[in-house]
């Protein structure tokens, strides 16, 4: 028999511990364990904040913060700290809340290095802004629009923006209703597409094997779920003859002339050359900015990278604009050609509706379809990552960019390095100033002619390789400002990753769980790996410690 089951059968049952208060106890004082040791491992350093809010299940306002910090290993961490419920979302609120969060773990607000929120007004608001409230203490808590916030919005705007693609938007929503709209509607189009896959494999055009050609379904894209464009478009793509065959169904067996009509309206749309176009147009594009948008995601992610990675999307952008046109109109022949769509002769007249278009100057299908849409999307696309990523013009990440160690630190300049020690002036004194400009001539020489420092590729490679041979302690002023870098926050990912963990800890079953108790469950189940190292002693000492109690573990 198992030893530990044998001693729970013989024990006397009289100290099991499983009322509720006991049970909210326990895990609070493992949720308390788990925050000191978050604490500890910050070890009093300097760290940046993010903060998003969200409704729970019970619509209640709860606001996450998450800290983003450099630990004792040169590693870029991101811990989540807490959840908060507020009744007021007012900027002067939430500041309040931070700060009696942050009193409550002994955080000050002189330590904090950045913040990174939405793009909210009573987040980023000039003057009365949360951004704004927390400058006028701390001028070194420098605001960081989230990155990836920012990418959405730039598809949202392209969206919204160019007729074409918004009635493309539009119609890929529709689309998305109609066959989505019944049980029995999502069970023909499951049908439908699992023949779709075995024609597929017998033909050779799939390859089966374990993982490949999963279940796959038609979701609505949101403007606020990152990345939900581009797979509705690529599952749209492989679900196109499913989704034709169940309009079709709807059009024979529909219940009203209603759905009948919208089904016959919505066949007659997406069965056009202009539909296939826009489809593989923005499934490309979006390609682009979706890898752009899962690596700002990362949470060792850092703003200087993040801004490299901004800049490398624009070039692949501009080299699909100079090169991709060939590739992409031999790619919607061929989709057109598999799925019975009419082919446009791109020499002929361009028509709307059927109709030439008047009181304009006629325009070939060619000059269409390339300069009217391919063209302007993309410099829409363009012009709306370079006004939205302007953070990459400031002297802020000019000077930090010079901290790159890629190519031999090819990108090192001395001056802006000073200068941006001066942008911090709570760290850098007079004193430190002039110390760091001898650093920062004996580090170069150092690190250009060690070779270990000669591959790295990021700043955070760098802060790692520091630690590990020492030069943080060689150059303690060099490594403060790489640790600076490194603090700025990049997106907010984790907060809303912390969002999504509330779904399941405070569900439709748990909804009038209390904010301690569902921040004590959140904590631990976030932050499950810091949990998980913490002795189960201390955890039990805490508890004893909570009060008086009868029995003592």
């Amino acid at each position: 028999m198992n030893p530990i089951n044998e001693v729970i059968q013989n024990c006397p049952k009289n100290n099991k511990l499983t009322h509720p208060n006991i049970q909210k106890d326990i895990v609070n004082a493992a949720a308390c364990e788990t925050t000191n040791a978050i604490i500890k491992d910050l070890d009093n350093g300097f760290f940046s904040v993010l903060v998003d809010e969200s409704r729970d299940t019970s619509i209640k306002e709860q606001m996450a913060v998450v800290l983003r910090y450099v630990d004792k290993k040169g590693n870029v961490t991101e811990r989540f700290l807490g959840i908060v419920h507020v009744t007021d979302t007012t900027a002067l609120s939430l500041k309040v809340a931070i700060e009696s969060l942050f009193s409550k773990h002994g955080l000050s607000l002189s330590r904090l290095r950045g913040q990174g929120y939405d793009g909210a007004s009573n987040m980023q608001g000039e003057f009365n802004g949360l951004k704004a409230l927390i400058l006028r203490e701390n001028k070194s808590a420098y605001y960081v629009h989230c990155f990836a916030h920012q990418l959405q919005l730039t598809l949202v705007a392209v969206a919204k923006n160019h007729n074409v693609i918004a009635e493309f938007f539009c119609l890929v929503a529709k689309l998305i209703n109609i066959v989505g709209g019944s049980c029995k509607r999502r069970d023909a189009l499951r049908d439908a597409q699992f023949v779709e896959i075995e024609k597929a494999l017998d033909m050779g055009e799939l390859k089966s094997g374990q993982g490949l050609n999963q279940e796959t379904n038609l979701k609505r894209a949101g403007d606020t779920r990152w990345g939900s464009h581009y797979g509705t478009i690529i599952n749209l793509i492989l679900m196109f003859s499913a989704s034709v065959q169940v309009l079709e169904i709807i059009l024979e067996d529909g219940t009203s002339y209603e759905q009948k009509g919208d089904a016959r309206s919505t066949l007659k749309l997406i069965i056009s050359f202009e539909f296939a176009f826009a489809l593989h147009l923005m499934k490309n594009i979006l390609g682009v900015t979706n890898e752009l948008s899962i690596a700002l995601q990362k949470k060792n992610q850092n703003i200087v990278n993040a801004i490299t990675l901004v800049n490398m999307s624009k070039k692949r952008l501009q080299m699909m604009r100079d090169n991709g046109w060939e590739s992409l109109l031999a790619e919607v022949l061929l989709f057109c050609d598999k799925h019975d769509i009419p082919i446009l002769n791109m020499d002929e007249i361009f028509v709307v509706g059927g109709r030439l278009r008047r009181q304009t100057p006629q325009i070939t299908n060619l000059h269409h379809f390339r300069v009217e849409l391919f063209y302007t999307v993309i410099d829409m696309q363009l012009q709306e990552l370079n006004n939205r990523f302007s953070e990459a013009n400031t002297e802020l990440l000019l000077c930090m960019a010079c901290l790159n160690p890629s190519n031999l630190f090819c990108a090192f300049d001395k001056q802006k390095l000073i200068r941006l020690a001066e942008l911090y002036p709570s760290d850098f004194s007079e004193s430190d100033l002039m110390a760091l400009d001898i650093q920062l001539q004996n580090y170069i020489v150092d690190l250009q002619s060690n070779d270990m420092f000669l591959e790295l590729n990021g700043i955070d490679e760098l802060a790692r390789k520091m630690v590990e041979t020492e030069k943080d302690v060689t150059y303690p002023l060099v490594y403060l400002l790489v640790k600076l870098v490194l603090t700025l926050p990049v997106a907010t990912a984790t907060v809303e990753r912390s969002f999504s963990a509330m779904k399941y800890i405070k569900n439709l079953l748990r909804n009038r769980m209390g904010d301690q108790w569902m921040n004590d469950c959140l904590v631990t189940y976030i932050e499950s790996d810091v949990f998980d190292s913490i002795d189960n002693e201390a955890i039990m000492q805490r508890y004893q410690a909570m009060k008086t109690r009868r029995r003592i573990l």
